[in-house]
């Protein structure tokens, strides 16, 4: 059995098939990860989200920021832009089920045979595993109650900032959110910043990515993650970042897991949108 963790697809349907192909990807024997976002952006989001769900226990997936936007709008908790690629995602006659099956994925994904453990964006610096974990499944909570367009409702917002134990209600579960599927960048303090998005050297002096505030409390852990495509293919022991900009004009990545030293392959992508 091979197990592969692809990048952020946002929609590029095709170029996902073909590098699966290209793998030799078989749901019979294999699994695949999915960093998150799976739609919007690109051509062929719904193809996309069908396709991954028909996968069933072959695949997992970890919520992303545009994927929980799409579920947003699909529960009238965030506007839908006219002539969009999110709304013909929504008017398909089987959203209704694609929608439920997207917002009972989780936002972490802790594997304890592989070691790895997956998230969309990244952890801030004071959470450790167990943090994570625990964190994660109280949006996933939230998501999966019949009231979950009340969470919908509150989730968007860059406040507050940094992480405190003692955090509670809507400010808590948006934090969380943030730091699961947003997160680039932080200040010494732990402090997340949500305003810059551009590759390391672009952001401001008092800024570090997430991954490099030396203090962190992650430090012991096998990171996947994707959401930065400006950041491109990261891999260095703990850490392995896979959005390598598909829906930009880059190309999509996968990772073989399952060795002793993880393989990569890369399929060109066609592009879109232009970044910004």
């Amino acid at each position: 059995m091979a197990l592969f963790a692809i990048g952020d697809i946002q929609g590029c349907y095709d170029e996902l098939r073909l590098l699966l192909d290209k793998m030799h990807f078989d749901p019979r024997r294999d699994r695949v990860w999915f960093v998150g976002d799976l739609v919007t952006r690109g051509p062929r989001s719904l193809e996309t989200l069908r396709f991954v769900k028909k996968l069933g226990e072959a695949a997992t997936v970890v919520l992303g920021n545009h994927d929980l936007t799409a579920i947003a709008r699909y529960a009238g908790a965030k506007p839908i832009k006219r002539g969009s690629d999110t709304e013909a995602l929504l008017r398909a006659p089987d959203i209704d089920e694609l929608i439920e099956w997207l917002r009972f994925r989780p936002l972490l994904h802790d594997d304890k045979t592989s070691g790895y453990t997956m998230m969309h964006a990244g952890l801030p610096p004071q959470w450790d595993r167990d943090t994570a974990r625990a964190c994660a499944r109280e949006v996933e909570s939230a998501l999966r109650s019949p009231d979950y367009t009340d969470f919908l409702h509150q989730m968007y917002g860059d406040h507050p900032g940094r992480w405190k134990e003692d955090l509670s209600g809507w400010k808590r579960l948006r934090f969380i959110t943030n730091a699961l599927t947003r997160i680039r960048y932080c200040d010494a303090k732990g402090r997340m910043d949500m305003g810059a998005k551009g590759a390391p050297g672009s952001q401001r002096a008092n800024l570090m990515p997430w991954f490099r505030v030396p203090w962190r409390r992650s430090r012991g852990m096998k990171i996947v993650f994707g959401h930065w495509s400006t950041l491109g293919m990261v891999n260095e022991p703990g850490l392995m970042a896979l959005d390598t900009g598909c829906v930009w004009g880059g190309s999509l990545t996968i990772a073989r897991l399952d060795q002793t030293s993880p393989s990569f392959s890369h399929l060109p992508c066609r592009g879109n949108a232009r970044p910004g």
